[in-house]
């Protein structure tokens, strides 16, 4: 098997603050599709796009995240920043997705595209895995040898 490769900085991020998140979007992406309230669903885009493309510290979840890791008093454990940016901007184009889809009332391929980000999700929050680091290795490195 390929060894995986994911984008690196110099900055650093307690682990438990995106897990914590991930959690926080599976929850909302799921009252949004239960609820019925596409807003939900263009709010965690707006989320997903503060964390990927501002230098703001925190966005409003991860801002909560914060907190409840604070609070919860669970031991801090730095991790690279840059796989976790990379995360939120597949993570942003998802949400515009199921947005756009929901708005278009394409709500079966909208609720594909969620199940996606919600497995994705999943995989951050119960087991600290970054599915971004795999699309990474196997999509963006290849495309952009080319």
């Amino acid at each position: 098997m390929k060894n995986l490769f994911c984008p690196i900085s110099d900055e650093r991020i307690n682990e438990q603050v995106p897990r914590v998140t991930a959690l926080l979007v599976i929850l909302t992406v799921i009252a949004s599709f239960a609820f019925q309230l596409p807003v939900l669903m263009a709010l965690v885009a707006g989320d997903f796009f503060i964390r990927a493309f501002t230098k703001l510290k925190f966005s409003p979840l991860s801002c909560l995240a914060y907190w409840m890791v604070k609070w919860l008093k669970i031991p801090a454990k730095p991790i690279d920043k840059a796989p976790k940016v990379f995360a939120a901007r597949m993570g942003f184009v998802m949400t515009v997705m199921i947005t756009a889809l929901l708005g278009l009332n394409f709500s079966l391929a909208a609720m594909v595209v969620a199940g996606i980000l919600l497995f994705f999700a999943s995989l951050e929050f119960a087991f600290a895995f970054c599915a971004g680091c795999t699309i990474y290795t196997y999509l963006v490195l290849p495309l952009s040898k080319n």
